[in-house]
């Protein structure tokens, strides 16, 4: 059933060809039809279908908006306005859930609770309440049934890519099982909200001695695998500009500690809010920024670190090529790829902004320039450096609606300088030769034994080399259909002979002096003749 709604909706939107190139459902079942929304540019048609399709393939559209090496920029844009809005869920239901996972009685653990959410998404909805002591707090609630529903999609999604990859070939290129792999990931974390409450934590402790942040304090007695219970915030959101300043706050200073937040999580600590949303951030008394909804977390390695640090560091000295060398050594780039191209149109947007005035770079503008960059080239950045990307960006276009003035690479610049020199700390010189130790160790003790390990199953006969063709899978899958067709067309002729005979024998059970098993012949020949005729024409190949 949700196999056919899938097939429904992506026809309903005009994409009817995919679904039956995907053998999703036959061409010759009446499915849905395109409606006006058909109209509309292919990229709001992508999002509309993801809307209603609901959250698992919201939150597969919010994945591929951090992926503009795989998909246009239109789309990108598109994507990223996906909307994640719900009816709540009945408030009897929301109470069952809330004594099921506490243990007890919802009265026994809050002495109020507004049974209208402040929030509601497909994932989960928001309350405002107070605990016993006094003491206001948001509850957030899972929806119930909600991962019966992601485990049935994510099969799904599963069964869409293998389909996508085996008769779709120029999908293979987006990697379609790859990306419903990391969707896979992602939600099920966000779907334990132990993790997002762990994720606040960590948060809290980076920023503990930084007076212009405030994390939400998590209260781990009401907080549990579907039921997560924090710290109400008393702010206003960054995003309304016109009640900020009705209230007396200063929005230049905002737009510092908002850059003090951003520039610290990302440059120091390497863990940063990857949900960069306005609506995500509160402003408290003083000037104070409180981030809020830590479901989304970006992570980066100290490897991860270093290559972001050299990356800087040679775009500043202007060395086109080792930036290069860079991005082949982190593995990211096709082996195929013409790095003498790919290395004069770096240098290309190297010097466009060398000698530019630091208040005239905006980080959005740069960003999509090397997207662009990114795309004609194939380079597969990782997950977190796209998040990383889009943080940045939006939080540029945050800070300069707080204030226009603000420039946002001039803030950046003592914070790359601080993370190149953390890489020549005495500390780091020892883990490194730590390292090189260890490997060293490694190649000593363990790698004659593996090499002994393979001599002896070459003696044995028991190590077999595996070939795999590349690039006959389409052929295969054309005479696979050209056989069926030809068979098809061989029994059709079959029918049409043998059915004629029996025409000429008046024997049997007869309608209008005409033989039955005649006259069922030829209409089975007829309805496999249509079939046959469709497909053809479907396949655009005649």
């Amino acid at each position: 059933m949700r196999y056919r709604q899938i097939a429904t909706v992506l026809i309903k939107y005009g994409f009817g060809e995919l679904v039956y190139r995907m053998n999703l459902v036959s061409p010759l079942k009446p499915g849905a039809k395109k409606t006006k929304a058909v109209a509309q540019s292919t990229p709001v048609r992508v999002r509309l279908a993801l809307e209603e399709l609901g959250p698992t393939f919201v939150k597969l559209g919010q994945v591929l908006s951090t992926r503009p090496f795989l998909i246009p920029m239109n789309y990108i844009i598109e994507l990223s306005k996906l909307q994640d809005q719900v009816e709540p869920m009945p408030w009897s239901l929301a109470v069952d859930i809330l004594s099921g996972e506490l243990g007890k009685p919802v009265e026994d653990c809050f002495s109020e609770i507004d049974p209208v959410p402040i929030a509601s998404a497909s994932l989960a909805q928001v309350h405002n309440a107070t605990l016993m002591d006094g003491t206001p707090v948001v509850v957030k609630i899972q929806r119930e049934g909600i991962k019966k529903v992601i485990d049935s999609d994510m099969r799904i999604l599963y069964d869409i890519a293998d389909l996508l990859y085996k008769n779709i070939p120029e999908s293979r290129h987006y990697d379609p099982k790859g990306i419903v792999e990391e969707l896979s990931y992602t939600t099920f974390k966000e779907l334990n909200f132990l993790n997002e409450a762990r994720n606040m934590e960590i948060f809290a402790e980076n920023f503990k001695n930084e007076p212009v942040v405030k994390v939400p304090k998590i209260y781990w007695d009401y907080t549990t695998l579907k039921v997560l219970t924090m710290e109400r915030i008393k702010g206003i959101k960054i995003s309304r500009l016109e009640e900020l300043k009705k209230a007396g706050f200063n929005t230049q200073l905002i737009c510092k500690n908002g850059s003090r937040l951003i520039l610290k999580m990302i440059f120091e600590d390497g863990f940063f809010h990857a949900d960069p949303h306005p609506g995500n951030l509160f402003v408290c008394e003083g000037g104070v920024i409180a981030p809020v909804d830590y479901g989304m977390m970006g992570v980066l390695s100290d490897s991860q670190m270093d290559e972001l640090a050299d990356l800087v560091v040679t775009a500043m000295s202007r060395d086109a090529g080792a930036i290069v060398r860079i991005l082949q050594n982190s593995g990211i780039v096709p082996d195929d790829v013409n790095t003498r191209a790919l290395e004069q149109d770096i240098n290309e947007l190297i010097v466009k902004y060398y000698h530019m005035d630091l208040s005239r770079i905006e980080m959005k503008t740069a960003l999509d320039e090397f997207i662009t960059l990114v795309q004609r080239y194939k380079i597969r950045l990782q997950a977190d450096f796209m998040l990383l990307g889009k943080a940045l960006s939006t939080y540029e276009e945050v800070g300069r609606m707080l204030y226009p003035q603000f420039n946002f690479f001039a803030e950046i610049i003592p914070y790359v300088r601080k993370l190149t020199a953390r890489k020549y700390k005495p500390g780091r010189f020892y883990k490194d030769i730590l390292k090189i130790l260890n490997e060293l160790r490694w190649l000593l003790v363990e790698s004659p034994r593996e090499w002994r390990q393979i001599a002896s199953k070459l003696r044995k006969g028991e190590m077999a080399f595996q070939l795999q063709h590349k690039g006959l899978e389409t052929l295969i899958k054309e005479l696979d259909s050209s056989s069926n067709r030809l068979s098809v067309s061989l029994l059709v002729a079959g029918l049409i002979v043998g059915s004629s005979m029996i025409m000429t024998v008046d024997k049997g059970y007869m309608i209008f002096d005409v033989p039955l098993l005649g006259l069922i012949g030829y209409l089975v020949a007829g309805v496999l003749s249509i079939y046959l005729v469709v497909s053809i024409l479907r396949s655009g190949r005649l």
